[in-house]
């Protein structure tokens, strides 16, 4: 018997990429239920809280909630669209395995989930950027409220 060694490693290389699939696809549906629940504090942000952030007139601590909201989006608009490239790729390879043994229902499973991934993890991310830039917006106008705001108390 010859035991060779890069066969061994191939196989265990593409084990533990087939493991990977279920935790992608669950990682995929966090960061989706992720954009939601940001998008219902940026509501919040938008029809009120920053406005009262500004009212407390602490420019530091502004910032920060600015700068910790806007990197969770970020954070969103990064992370999930890798999660749907792999998700993509990982059913690609034994979805063509099974083309080559003449297997099409099993490829046709692996192409819907590589597309459905890729939907998911884009759709995460556009929602996760479109968020970022509001806030941007949004904790950039509170700043410069609070500025307006502290020049005028300074001119009196």
């Amino acid at each position: 018997m010859v035991f060779n060694i890069s066969e061994l490693g191939l196989t265990l290389l593409h084990q533990l990429t087939g493991l990977l699939l279920q935790p992608v696809i669950w990682a995929l549906l966090f960061f989706v239920l992720l954009a939601l629940y940001e998008a219902g504090i940026a509501c919040s942000e938008r029809l009120g809280v920053i406005r009262r952030l500004v009212a407390r007139g602490d420019r530091d601590y502004l910032l920060s909630v600015g700068k910790r909201r806007i990197e969770r989006a970020d954070f969103i608009t990064r992370i999930a669209p890798m999660l749907g490239l792999m998700g993509t790729l990982i059913p690609l390879g034994p979805g063509l395995a099974a083309l080559g043994d003449g297997e099409i229902r099993i490829l046709t499973t692996a192409m819907t989930v590589a597309f459905d991934t890729t939907v998911i993890g884009l759709l995460a991310g556009i929602a996760g950027f479109v968020l970022g830039r509001l806030r941007r917006r949004w904790y950039d106008a509170g700043l410069l409220e609070l500025e307006r705001q502290q020049t005028q108390a300074h001119a009196l």
